[in-house]
């Protein structure tokens, strides 16, 4: 029974990573604010879901909106700072993660937040959705986000969604298969995983023979062979380092007979039961491999203690799902839309379309004849799929920049998050209209934190207009996202405009008005690195860096090499060297081979790279 209804302008449901970034901007907008959480952590994916080791936006000019400024405060947070894994360039307790969630809505007296409930049933008046009910509460709002962490309220209003893949011959891209088989039928989604966090408990055993970690129990339907050769082309150093922690912990989130999980996925969707029943599996699943890796690798390595704040403490609280219920929006991301031009490092802007109530998007054209790209967020990871034992082939979109591989930078259109046939309602999670081919690469935290700030953005804006999503100026959004007084966000991805450059904004907005003159390259006409200083944003990376000598060594265009000459603690050390910054990657390239330099950088034992920061007089 309903004992209690609240009014709101804006709903979230679910804390999810796009949930919580959706209601912290609508907060700050000035919209009254409801956030309600099924976990006692928001954030995620970047907490809750425990991947405290993001992938994508790394590049220092992606590192915008609320995502650059959840790095800048994990920066200033995390003891040790964040060079701890290869698989990222940012991986930190996920405690601290939550903790900067939790204090961003706290100090929002216009953000309300409700943790430990689940949306039961939706209110629609017509085709506008209109309020959530809760076990014992509900909330009617005006705009009301889908926050969660598998499209429920999309389920719940019976807004209609996809689930599963499409054909080739729907949209034409490249990767999608010719007829369905044996492949899509056995996973429809992408795998999920239930990370678990272990902890290396010391080198005791090694000298003493006495073990260090309690003993890891096997959970039910344990099947050594499942893992057997996870890491045999890795090594296990190389294999615990991949995810690896402050402190001594490891994210285990390994796809190579590891602990994703896919059996019977369909289940998350067919009932409260089911989806429980496969949450155990999953979790049961992710024990069985800890307990592989204690077994092969030694009791030095146990469970975590006191991670999550559930028992047991080193689960995470939720499977970290890669693909939910997606909508059937005005517009749908497509694997074209997200894979580079011809010649080009860059996907082109998202195509304008029209927005028509309740009818179908046509391409080229939007409301009053006017063309328009649609970009509210960016992305720029290679695509990447999850099945257990399964390579499935994808069109490549990886480029080589700054001395390592990343991927083609990519835009997010805000049609995509709008509904085909009903209003009152955005999606701001894994659950925008996109293709199953496509998901592979907007599912990343950051492109998710970026479409979650646009949500909440644009849903405080149609408050503030008295109007519905469809009909909110695209255009209007894009300059208040460009404009953000606490955390502008970028919606052009140009590699050599780093988020704190005098003339930011203004190329931002020259690509808005000038599309066709969007560079292949991804680099916009800014001055040189010898034309300006660094900005506030990389004087604060320098001050916390070390300083190196040593002889730079190119091997090939984009690989380098560095051995160290001074200090002499690591004099004789050889270690690549990578960058995030545009300016330094230009320095790279034009370096002379066996030169010797100065540069300051971070260290990266996981990696054996030196992540640099500035570069003589770079």
């Amino acid at each position: 029974m309903v004992n209690q209804t609240y009014t709101a302008d804006v709903l979230v449901v679910g804390g999810g990573t796009g949930g919580t970034a959706a209601a912290i901007q609508a907060a700050r907008r000035g919209a009254k604010t409801i956030l309600v959480s099924e976990f006692p952590w928001l954030g995620g994916m970047l907490t809750s879901a425990g991947v405290s080791a993001p992938d994508g936006n790394e590049l220092e000019a992606f590192q915008t909106g609320l995502w650059g400024a959840f790095l800048q405060e994990l920066r200033q947070r995390q003891p040790g700072g964040l060079d701890n894994s290869w698989v990222s360039f940012f991986s930190y307790d996920p405690r601290i993660g939550a903790e900067i969630f939790a204090e961003w809505v706290q100090e929002l007296p216009n953000l309300h937040w409700i943790s430990g409930q689940v949306p039961i049933e939706v209110f629609r008046q017509g085709d506008s959705i209109t309020g959530v009910r809760f076990a014992d509460f509900a909330v009617t709002a005006k705009i009301i986000l889908d926050g969660t962490e598998l499209g429920d309220l999309l389920a719940l209003a019976e807004i209609p969604y996809r689930w599963g893949w499409e054909l080739q011959s729907e949209w034409g891209e490249p990767s999608a298969p010719v007829a369905f088989n044996s492949l899509t039928e056995k996973y429809p989604v992408q795998a999920p995983t239930h990370v678990v966090i272990m902890q290396d408990f010391g080198e005791a055993m090694s000298t003493t023979g006495v073990a260090t970690a309690p003993e890891i129990p096997p959970a039910p339907n344990y099947n050594p062979s499942q893992f057997t050769g996870a890491w045999d082309s890795y090594g296990a150093e190389t294999f615990l380092n991949y995810g690896r922690l402050p402190n001594g912990l490891f994210m285990m989130n390994w796809p190579i007979c590891g602990n994703d999980y896919g059996e019977g996925i369909e289940r998350l969707i067919e009932s409260n039961v089911s989806r429980d029943e496969f949450i155990q599996e999953s979790r049961w699943h992710s024990q069985n491999f800890a307990h592989f890796i204690q077994n092969q690798l030694g009791r030095r390595y146990g469970l975590a203690e006191k991670v999550f704040p559930h028992t047991p403490t080193a689960f995470a609280l939720h499977p970290y799902y890669r693909e939910s219920r997606r909508l059937v929006g005005l517009t749908t991301v497509r694997e074209q839309d997200i894979l580079p031009i011809a010649g080009g490092r860059v996907a082109s802007i998202y195509e304008a379309i029209t927005l028509q109530p309740f009818g179908h998007p046509t391409a080229g054209v939007c409301v009053g004849g006017a063309s328009r790209r649609e970009a509210i967020a960016i992305g720029n990871y290679a695509n990447d799929h999850h099945y257990p034992g399964v390579q499935f082939p994808l069109q490549p979109k990886s480029i080589q920049w700054g001395g390592r591989w990343t991927g083609t930078p990519f835009t997010i259109p805000y049609s995509s998050l709008i509904p085909a046939t009903i209003d009152g309602f955005l999606a701001c999670e894994k659950n925008i209209s996109v293709s199953h081919i496509a998901n592979g690469a907007t599912r990343l935290q950051p492109v998710v934190m970026g479409i979650g700030q646009a949500a909440g953005m644009a849903a405080a804006m149609c408050v503030e207009l008295n109007c519905q999503p469809r009909d909110l100026s695209v255009r209007a959004l894009q300059t208040a996202l460009l404009e953000d007084n606490r955390s502008k966000a970028a919606i052009i991805p140009l590699f050599n405009l780093p988020p704190n450059h005098s003339d930011w904004l203004h190329w931002q907005l020259y690509y808005l008005n000038n599309p066709q003159a969007y560079p292949a390259s991804g680099d916009c006409p800014c001055p040189s690195s010898s034309e300006y200083p660094d900005s506030t944003f990389g004087k604060g990376l320098i001050r916390e860096s070390n300083c190196f000598q040593g002889i730079f060594y190119r091997l090939e265009q984009q690989e380098y090499r560095f051995t160290v000459t001074a200090p002499a603690a690591y004099q004789g050390q050889n270690w690549q060297l990578v960058t995030l910054r545009s300016h330094i990657d230009e320095q790279l390239r034009t370096y002379p081979h066996e030169q010797l330099v100065t540069l300051w950088g971070h260290q990266n034992h996981s990696g054996n790279w030196l992540l640099v920061e500035h570069l003589n007089g770079g």
